[in-house]
């Protein structure tokens, strides 16, 4: 992949360094975004796993969250991990009191799905968006999908039917932290769509 991708990573809170780790490593000119100046600056945004309601409390302190909504409904590509697809559904359920998103994601999502850290696990999937082999998926207290708008595609989802990994316009969100374990597919994909706008 070309280096010529500014790749911005929201770097309030989260898993920042895995992320920029992986886009570096891919060729991407990494952006750390803390302020409205540099999300201007990227081709495309990736908003990390953390805390959705402590990130959603900072990008409001910090007065990204409308920069952050103008961006996503002005087609800028977005991929959110974790917390990341927390930030990016239009809906959530078991939100705490108070909790926003800055939506963009035709879905409603279930914060900490899965139960406790304690329950977290990894599994494979096949998510044909990507190609083979199956993605090996690291969940940690994951949201899930609960409901997917006509304009958003799934892309993965485990056994049981339940939806981990979407994709609605410029917007990809996966439960799961590809990050963690050295999966790049979903950042290659991120970065063909920067270099498309």
């Amino acid at each position: 992949m070309a280096g010529d991708s500014r790749i911005g990573i929201l770097a309030l809170q989260g898993d920042v360094r895995e992320h920029a780790r992986v886009l570096a490593g891919l060729g991407a000119d990494v952006v750390l975004v803390r302020r409205p100046e540099e999300l201007a600056s990227v081709d495309g945004l990736v908003i990390p796993g953390g805390e959705s309601s402590v990130m959603d409390k900072l990008a409001r302190a910090f007065g990204l969250q409308q920069p952050l909504r103008d961006v996503i409904a002005a087609g800028l590509p977005v991929y959110g991990t974790c917390a990341g697809l927390i930030m990016l559904a239009d809906r959530l359920t078991d939100a705490i009191e108070g909790q926003q998103t800055l939506g963009g994601l035709d879905v409603t999502v279930r914060r900490n799905a899965f139960g406790s850290q304690v329950e977290s696990f990894e599994t494979d999937l096949d998510v044909p968006a990507v190609g083979a082999p199956p993605v090996h998926a690291v969940f940690i207290r994951a949201p899930l999908v609960e409901q997917v708008g006509p304009g958003v595609e799934t892309l993965a989802a485990l056994p049981d039917g339940t939806v981990v990994a979407v994709r609605g316009g410029n917007l990809i969100g996966t439960s799961f932290h590809p990050e963690m374990n050295g999966e790049t597919r979903f950042h290659r994909l991120l970065m063909g769509m920067a270099q498309r706008r």
